[in-house]
């Protein structure tokens, strides 16, 4: 049986580094040059991925509406190891549900990844709101409804206890932990289902996978169709090229985001760039922007777990710095909106045009800095969710939500150094379009 291996910092994430460490200072000025910064409002508490803090690690956000109290709207958000955390909107929080523990001491215990949500999915009980999250330790898609008023907390899981692996064939495929990854959530106006889709960790794979509700009251699931993006890419002068990584491993998909009016899907291949495709997974995908490092040869070495970068032959992409991450939809009210894009590389926010038509151009980007001494700004971010809609008095505007890879003030871990932190910063909408001139 293969034993669970932990997974650390990405060699893509490192190569990308490598090649923004290659700027001169006026290079890396000009990344930032005319993009506005934001600051956050409030952040969740500092969440730490050591053995005291339940190796919990803040990755990817979803905001809830309350449609009968706005201002009582919630947070949902990934902690791997950790499990789930529930927030207000206060970036408090309001309740932590654990990851599932390993079947065996030298088995992947649940790490949850992403999250997304329906909205009234057809329960047997009647239409209820549900997130949905990719269980990357176990292979295995976990539904909880949310429900403000339940007595034990808004989040009840109502995963069916027998559904199966989204990938793996058995135990031993799930500890070698090419498992669901990254994942949105769809419900095709057509036909009234709800699906997810899904992507396989270290593979260029995506799942198209259908939600089924049980007479019980659980929700399985089922795969419908799977799709594999290119791992490889002909360059203009001829030349193949793969994005370096370690050995055996191919260019993941995370952060990805379903256009409701229109069902397409957007998929962040975290060293390549943002394609579009439809979300039933037919037909061609199209690249719609490359990260900077497209094209970029790379070196891994085994001893340093790093790869080298070599010369830029010039084919990358002008506002993503991989990994590309975090993408999620600003739909405003009026039909216009946004896809908006975390640029992990080097700390900003893309954002492009929503409408297929105008070829998803490009329509600026900005950061978030500090607002004060305690309240950093966000670096490295994994994941954003946002809301164009009115959250009561303390978001009037709407809500964006970011997560920040880099939480500071530092916290000293009694031996020396310092404890990994994440978590999660709440930003004023309002705000964000007024300075990116939405």
């Amino acid at each position: 049986m293969a034993t669970y291996r932990s997974p650390f910092r990405t060699a893509s994430l490192v190569l990308g580094t490598a090649v923004l460490a290659l700027l001169s200072p006026t290079q890396a000025v000009a990344l930032h040059q005319g993009l506005p910064a934001v600051t956050p409002v409030s952040e969740t508490p500092a969440l730490y991925d050591d053995e005291a803090g339940g190796n919990s690690d803040a990755d990817d956000p979803a905001i809830w509406r309350n449609a009968a109290q706005p201002g009582r709207s919630l947070v949902i958000a990934t902690a791997k190891e950790g499990g789930l955390r529930v927030y207000d909107l206060g970036a408090r929080l309001v309740q932590s549900l654990p990851a599932p523990r390993p079947p065996a001491a030298e088995d992947a215990p649940g790490r949850y990844n992403n999250v997304d949500l329906v909205t009234g999915l057809r329960l047997s009980d009647g239409p209820a709101d549900v997130a949905v999250v990719s269980d990357r330790g176990t292979d295995r898609l976990r539904i909880h409804r949310i429900d403000p008023a339940a007595p034990g907390g808004p989040l009840t899981d109502i995963t069916d206890p027998a559904a199966a692996p989204v990938f793996s064939a058995d135990q031993t495929e799930i500890n070698e932990q090419r498992t669901a990854y990254g994942l949105a959530t769809w419900q095709d106006r057509s036909t009234g289902r709800s699906y997810a889709l899904v992507s396989q960790r270290e593979r260029t794979r995506l799942a198209l996978v259908e939600l089924r509700p049980t007479p019980s009251g659980t929700v399985t699931y089922r795969k419908v169709r799977t799709l594999d993006l290119p791992a490889s890419f002909r360059l203009p002068n001829g030349a193949t090229w793969s994005p370096c990584a370690e050995p055996g491993e191919l260019p993941q998909v995370e952060g990805m985001v379903v256009d409701p009016a229109t069902g397409t899907l957007y998929a962040g291949q975290e060293d390549v760039g943002i394609w579009r495709l439809r979300a039933d997974l037919t037909g061609k995908p199209v690249l719609v922007d490359k990260v900077r490092e497209y094209g970029v040869p790379g070196v891994y070495d085994e001893a340093t777990e790093e790869c080298t970068a070599g010369a830029d032959p010039g084919y990358g992409g002008e506002r993503l710095s991989a990994d590309v991450e975090g993408l999620t939809l600003l739909q405003e009210p009026g039909g216009d909106g946004y896809l908006l894009a975390s640029s992990q590389g080097d700390d900003t926010f893309a954002l492009y045009d929503r409408e297929v038509s105008e070829d998803n151009e490009y329509e600026g980007g900005f950061r978030v800095t500090a607002a004060t001494a305690t309240l950093d700004g966000a670096q490295e971010c994994d994941g954003a969710a946002v809301l164009d809609a009115p959250l009561g008095s303390r978001y009037p505007s709407g809500l964006l939500v970011v997560q920040d890879g880099d939480e500071t003030p530092e916290a000293v871990d009694g031996e020396g150094g310092t404890r990994d932190a994440t978590g999660f910063k709440f930003l004023d909408l309002g705000e964000v379009k007024e300075a990116a001139d939405l």
